[in-house]
């Protein structure tokens, strides 16, 4: 929650020179006695390592976080056996990992050892090109090693606890887990033997007093080539390393939820030039740092996440089964509905109310719009002890002669809260001289496109997890100038719900027919009927037969 404060604060900066720390004072030895290192805590809330060339992105990661270093490792860029090595014996002394290019000349590398004020280089494995002609008065000494553990160990003075083989989809990780403490010599599954003899070194490093870790400097990295090294580094500082997974959005993964929204997280450096170029990134942290999650963690809907929704009205049993009980009762049996599914998909199933909080009226009403509003009040209940059983729910309108935004508006203060998403029925929308029941109803793809923008405005403003925006169609011209949808706002995520009812064989077709003219970027969802499907499908049927897989089936 601090970090979000800051970020407002401070804004963000690409490679800020911060203030230095050095080891904590009783534990400095006497000037001379050992090399130093001086770490960098970013003076901006938000710092962006954005290089694609490994060799610049280690180098980045260095200005970041070190002032200083009078011992630094390098490893050649493409070298896995020297690059893992040599990332285990920079956590292990707490120094950068630098990158020598495999070709060309190693300017980058030479600058970030000038300013680091480097005197002595550990070279791992295949590592050339990092001297300096003799007769140079800045020319630091290498001390060059193969890549073997015992070889390195012996030139750091470094006692392995283990050696680990790690597969290079798993080096990230591998690399971001290593501790300090109990030093791990890191290999490529199908590299070398980890055997051999400690010979080979070219001599041995001055003991090195660590700097003070910057334990409140989260490091967000993504897994890949151009990162490897600067997680290493960051380890190095004693930052902690929380990886992105496949997604470039920060919301996307719980751990990196939790770890923004800690109290003791005080920057950030995002590591990784796709990570670092998403688009929004500062306010998608800042939603990630309030720590709210949807049911199921993270704060992104889809994927990973599959709904199972019961559909209706609380206390009207004629509208649909969620009203058939009480609110209690409703929730278990939506537990009951989901659970069949959870041995059938790899997603999160998610238990869902989808409530209908404007219903259809056959009267124009007071306001002569043919459209019943429940109070909010009246739904809150369901809402809250939805949310508090782990939960989502959606709000589904039937505005009448009314617009959907103004109906919607009615609801903020139920959709502010993270776990609540909406629903639009255009089968309920009427034209001026339009009833129910005589027509079907369609709604305009600009009027959608203003709850679009009403809905992630609100959802931005208020820093909440992505919502869902349920667009229900069983013909295509309910939504005429569907192709126009907006599906650009990162807030939503928006789905087209195939909610017709009858023999499969219809469904199938009508399921079909929405996808061949659907834009690019909708999420989908399926409806089945009790009684007037024919026949309804089980659980194992709509997995194996709607394809593709929706992301949310309903049931009424």
């Amino acid at each position: 929650m601090r970090l979000r404060a800051t970020m407002t604060a401070l804004g963000t900066a690409v490679l800020v020179a911060g203030c230095t720390a050095g080891a904590p004072e009783g534990d400095r030895p006497d000037e001379g006695d050992a090399a130093s290192v001086r770490t960098s805590v970013p003076d901006t809330a938000l710092t962006l390592v954005a290089d694609v060339d490994p060799v610049a992105s280690a180098a980045a990661t260095s200005r970041a976080l070190f002032d200083s270093a009078d011992v630094a490792v390098v490893a050649q860029d493409g070298d896995a056996s020297g690059t893992l090595l040599a990332a285990s014996a920079a956590v292990a002394l707490g120094v950068p990992l630098l990158l020598a290019p495999a070709s060309g000349t190693p300017d980058e590398l030479s600058a970030e050892l000038d300013r680091l004020g480097t005197a002595t280089v550990l070279a791992v494995g295949a590592a050339d090109g990092i001297g300096r002609p003799d007769d140079d008065a800045g020319a630091w000494s290498v001390v060059t090693v193969p890549a073997e553990p015992r070889a390195v160990g012996a030139a750091a003075d470094v006692e392995w606890s283990e050696t680990t083989a790690t597969a290079p989809e798993e080096a990230a990780a591998a690399v971001a887990a290593l501790d300090p403490e109990a030093p791990v010599a890191l290999r490529p599954d199908d590299g070398p033997d980890p055997g051999g003899s400690a010979e080979g070194e070219s001599g041995s490093l001055p003991a090195i007093a660590r700097a003070e870790p910057l334990a409140d400097t989260l490091v967000l990295a993504q897994e890949g080539p151009d990162s490897l090294a600067g997680i290493a580094t960051a380890r190095a500082a004693g930052a902690p390393v929380v990886l992105t997974g496949g997604s470039t959005d920060p919301r996307a993964s719980a751990d990196v939820v939790d770890a923004l929204s800690a109290d003791d997280t005080g920057s950030v450096v995002v590591l990784g030039a796709a990570l670092a170029a998403e688009d929004g990134l500062e306010w998608k942290l800042a939603t990630a740092a309030t720590g709210e999650h949807l049911p199921g963690g993270g704060q992104l809907l889809f994927p990973g996440r599959m709904l199972i929704a019961l559909y209706g009205h609380p206390g009207t049993a004629g509208l649909g089964v969620l009203g058939e009980q009480t609110v209690d009762a409703a929730i278990e049996r939506a537990r009951a509905q989901a659970a069949p599914y959870e041995p059938l998909v790899e997603a999160t199933v998610v238990p869902t109310f989808e409530i209908i909080a404007t219903v259809a009226s056959s009267s124009a009403g007071d306001d002569g719009n043919y459209s019943a509003e429940a109070d909010p009040e009246f739904l809150r209940p369901w809402v809250e002890a939805a949310g508090a059983a782990g939960m989502y729910v959606v709000l589904d309108l039937q505005p009448g002669r009314t617009d959907f935004v103004g109906q919607a508006e009615q609801y903020r203060s139920l959709l502010e809260l993270p776990h609540v998403g909406l629903a639009l029925d255009p089968e309920w929308r009427l034209g001026p001289d339009e009833v129910h029941l005589t027509q079907i109803g369609s709604v305009p793809i600009d009027e959608v496109n203003r709850v679009i923008t009403w809905l992630a405005d609100l959802t931005r403003e208020r820093a909440l997890p992505q919502k869902l925006l349920v667009l229900h169609q069983f013909r295509l011209d309910m939504l005429p100038g569907r192709e126009r949808v907006d599906t650009s706002r990162d807030e939503l995520a928006v789905m087209v719900h195939a909610d017709g009812q009858g023999g499969q064989g219809d469904k199938q077709a009508t399921w079909r027919a929405l996808h061949e003219t659907a834009p690019a970027g909708l999420s989908w969802g399926w409806k089945n009927f009790y009684d007037e499907d024919l026949p309804m499908l089980t659980p194992e049927q709509t997995i194996a037969e709607v394809a593709p897989l929706p992301e949310l089936v309903s049931y009424q």
